[in-house]
Order: structure tokens, then sequence, then C-alpha cells
């Protein structure tokens, strides 16, 4: 039955009473939910005091796309073992490890599976076994020299994965004028391609009136480094430096000033010349007397040789010969020294790159400096690092201008909170993260920055000053 027009406006009008019920009900539900939700966002804010994000460059482009690496480029930079012949039993399996290590070049090798290492990424630097020493290729003649490398070339093919080709390990600076030719038959034969040199440290010995026997064949090793570049024209300086051992974890004073001064000195000769620069470190027991690696001298000799603006890091030795704490054992298996170098090369193939296209304008070190000739704050654009830990600084700056910093804790044994101040007073800073893919995270000069033994950090400088806020109490 229909009812009156009186019953369908009082019906009417109860269901509009009922849905403006329910929708009043509903709001208040919803704002009790972002009332909620709002203060869990401000409770975690007040407990993450950083901003993070993906990280965008001076050019408002992404930081992981901006400083990708290339793959196969002899300009990339460069994580691998040292330029000896591999002793592999099981080349796949070698090779497999050395991709899963983080490294980007296979080590220098004959016969080579090229096509392994493309599917790896791995570039290779070609070499003829065994390695000619200094003396030897001073006896050969120019027209040797030339059938040498041409040889070489010619065996290894065209692979896309060839960056390079190894010519000597430690010459004496007597054997210059041969090398420079094999150099140049490298260049002649295989245009765009590499030729190294691996050069000695600073504490090899030189040459003197009384002495039988001379490693370096120059009166100083700055006149080594010198004729080197200019005799041999290379397109990348490399030398290594074992100290980090040899000086019992940095605590024989005079053989750890050896290492800094060594690199202070190598990034000095690469920069006057405009060339690059690689630095081999060790990654095993160098003598049955010295210590060994862990992740702190692992990280030590990394962000070092970062913060002097190396362009490529190799360590010595990877697999098990002769030394003991191998990252691989004699028979292959991987050791936890492995597992250490894994997660260093790890951190090396996010900044590596990044380094690789920033300019080092400075090196310097917190007071005291680890050896008297070394250079003291301030520098260019930091003024002071406020620490009680010894610490390396190196000052970078890109092409568009932005100043970049990285930070090194010097200690082996602490962890070590500082504070960066430079030329632009509580200037806003990002520190760029290795626990992903290169974020930026902004870093706050109350709390200060962090570092455990060995690390380091790399800083992003905006140029601008910053009113950092009060913290607030966190609520839980």
């Amino acid at each position: 039955m229909i009812g009156t027009n009186k019953d369908l406006a009082v019906r009417v009008n109860k269901q509009k009473s009922m849905v403006k019920f329910i929708c009043n009900s509903l709001k208040k539900r919803w704002l009790l939910s972002v009332v909620f939700l709002s203060l869990v966002a401000a409770s975690f804010a007040q407990q993450t005091p950083v901003a993070r994000h993906t990280g965008v460059t001076d050019d408002n482009e992404p930081l992981t796309n901006k400083y990708k690496e290339i793959k196969f480029s002899p300009d990339a930079f460069l994580i691998g073992r040292d330029f000896h012949h591999n002793k592999f039993i099981n080349h796949e399996k070698g090779l497999q490890g050395m991709a899963d290590c983080h490294m980007t070049v296979a080590d220098a090798a004959d016969p080579q599976n090229y096509s392994l290492c493309e599917k790896l990424g791995l570039s290779v630097i070609v070499s003829e076994g065994p390695h000619l020493t200094g003396g030897e290729w001073l006896k050969l003649s120019d027209e040797q020299i030339d059938a040498y490398i041409k040889n070489m070339v010619q065996k290894a093919g065209n692979s896309k994965a060839i960056v390079g080709y190894h010519i000597c390990d430690e010459p004496s600076a007597l054997a210059f004028p041969a090398l420079a030719k094999a150099v140049a038959a490298v260049k002649k034969y295989a245009p765009g391609k590499l030729a190294t040199v691996n050069l000695y440290p600073n504490y090899a010995t030189i040459w003197q009136m009384d002495q039988v026997k001379s490693q370096l064949g120059t009166a100083t090793y700055t006149e080594y480094l010198e004729r080197f570049v200019n005799e041999v024209k290379p397109q990348v300086m490399s030398y290594d430096n074992y100290m980090v051992e040899m000086s019992m974890d940095m605590e024989n004073k005079d053989k750890a000033a050896g290492y800094y001064t060594n690199l202070v000195e190598v990034r000095r000769i690469a920069l006057k010349y405009n060339i690059p620069f690689w630095n081999v470190v060790s990654s095993n027991q160098i003598r049955p007397y010295t210590t060994i690696p862990s992740p702190a001298n692992l990280a030590f000799q990394a962000y070092t040789s970062l913060a002097a603006g190396a362009g490529g890091i190799r360590w010595y030795t990877y697999h098990g010969q002769a030394y003991g704490y191998n990252p691989l054992d004699q028979d292959e298996n991987k050791t936890l020294t492995w597992r250490y170098l894994e997660e260093v090369n790890r951190q090396l193939s996010i900044l590596g790159p990044i380094i690789k296209k920033l300019t080092s304008t400075g090196v310097y070190f917190t007071t005291p400096a680890p050896g008297p000739s070394l250079p003291l704050l301030p520098g260019k654009w930091v003024e002071k690092v406020d620490t009680d830990m010894p610490m390396m600084i190196g000052e970078f700056v890109s092409e568009s201008g932005t100043n970049y910093v990285m930070v090194v804790n010097l200690s082996l044994e602490k962890s070590a909170r500082f504070d960066l101040k430079t030329k632009v007073a509580q200037e806003k800073i990002w520190t760029i993260s290795v626990g992903e893919d290169g974020q930026l995270v902004q870093a706050s000069h109350r709390n200060g920055i962090w570092l455990t033994a060995g690390q380091g950090v790399l800083i992003k400088c905006s140029g601008e000053h910053y009113e950092e806020p009060e913290p607030k109490k966190a609520v839980y």
C-alpha cells in the first residue's frame, strides 16, 4: 500500500538523518586515523633528524645515473687483483668469484676466457706469460719489442672486454727507454687501450755511489716518478705499497708515514701530468710476522686511496700462493678475507666511479699529521674537522663547481665521530651512503658523523648555510 505524501516525507527525512549520522561517524573515524598517522610520522621524523633521497646531483640528475660506470672502458674506475698471472685450477669458478667480489677487471692472464669475462662484466688486461722483467726488456732490440707487442695484441683478439696490456712490474729507471718503446707499440697496434707498468714503492732502494744494487736506478723517488712519466709517456701510473701490514697496522710510525708520503707524492705527479693513478695495496699477510687483513685495514687502504683521488685499486694478492690469509686459499676456497674484501670492494664500486669523475684539489690531515711533510688543515674548502681521532681529508670539485670532501678515520682500532667545518658556516652537507646505491643523506652538524675504524665517507657540500632545527624529544 502506498502511503500519503506526508508519510513519504517522514521516511525521506529519516533516511537523510541516517545518512548524515553515518557520514559524521565515518568522518570522525577518518580524522582520528589522520591524527594517528600524523603522530606516528612526527615520532619517526623526531627519531630520524636527517633527510634521505635517491640522490640529486648539482645538475639535477640522479647520482647513480650521473656516475654510473661504463663497462669495458679504459677510463673506468678499476677494481682488481695484482698483475701476476692467475693460478686458478678452476678458471671459470675463479673468474666468477672475482665478479662476485665486485672486481671490475680480470687479472692479467694468458690465455683468458674472454667470452666469460664479457658475460661477467669483467674487463681484461692482457699479458704474456711469464712476464718480462725490466732487465729482460733492456735486452730486446727495437724490432723485438715491436714484434713482442704486436704478437700479444694479435693473439688476444678483439674482445670488447680488453682494456689494456700489461708490460712490466717494478722496473728500474734503466729500463724506461725500452718500456717507452713497448708503450708506443701498444698505442700503435691497439689504439685507445692501456699499456700498464707497475712501479716500485718509495721504500725501494735508491741509487748510491757505493751501492751494489739499486732497485729504482735513481737518486730519489721523485726522480723515479718524473722520469717514468717523461720517458715512458704512459696513460696511467700504477705503484704498490704494502706498508699497512709491514707497519703492523700502522703502529710503526716511520713505516706508516711512508705509506702516506708515497700516496701523496704519486698523487702530486699524476695531477701534474694529468694522468690517473692506481694504488696496489695488500690483501694478505705480506710476511709471516706481520698483521693479517682485517675489515679495518682493508677499508683503510681503500678509503685513503680514494681520498687521494686514485682511479683504481688492485689487491695483492688474491689467490693463495706464497702468502697467508689470502682471499682464496690454495684450494681456491673463499676465506674470511674474501668476505671482508667483498664488502670493501662493494663500497668501492659505488664511490670509485664518483671519485673518478671529480677533480682532486687537495689532501690534508688533522694535527698531528702522520708524517712531518704531510699537509695539515685548513684546506681550500675545509677549515677544520672537529674530532678526537686522526683524520685524512681529500677535497674534490665536480665539473659544475660543487665541492665534495672525503674524510677517513685513520685509526685502525676505534670508531670516530667528527663534524665538518667549511668555508660556509654550518654548511648544508650530505653523506653519500654506501649501504645501498649511493643515496644522499643529509648530515647533522649537531650529531656529527660516525666512522668505524679505517672507514671513510664521501660528503657533498651545498655551498649554503643551514639552520639546523632544535631536536625534539622522540615519541615512542
